[in-house]
């Protein structure tokens, strides 16, 4: 399991900087088919019908429930496009990279 993924997310209310192009990048080499777009990082997931794309849509509601930080998803037949970044300092933080980990791990169980 990825390291990242046993972490829990802080409460971030701004106030702090966010990762520089350095950190993001140091952090992003631990995730796997991730990718970093204007202060963001963006995954799409690929399942075989809706129903599968809805199972992961909330179990991936769960994850941000309980880390308190949640993605921008978009949601189709047959895929979910996740998107991460943290609003609070308009970029991306730790936090981002936690849940990132985390929603990966849906897959490893």
């Amino acid at each position: 399991m990825n390291e990242l993924a046993t972490q829990k997310c802080k409460p971030c209310e701004g106030g702090i900087e966010p990762l520089t192009a350095e950190t993001a990048a140091i952090f992003l080499e631990q995730l796997e088919g991730w990718q970093l777009q204007d202060n963001k990082i963006c995954k799409t997931y690929s399942f075989k019908n809706y129903y599968q794309t809805m199972v992961f849509v909330n179990a991936l509601a769960w994850i941000s429930h309980r880390e308190d930080h949640h993605p921008d998803i978009t949601v189709g037949y047959n895929r979910c496009d996740v998107v991460y970044t943290t609003h609070a300092i308009n970029g991306l933080s730790e936090n981002d990279f936690i849940c990132a980990a985390k929603v990966d791990t849906l897959f490893t169980i």
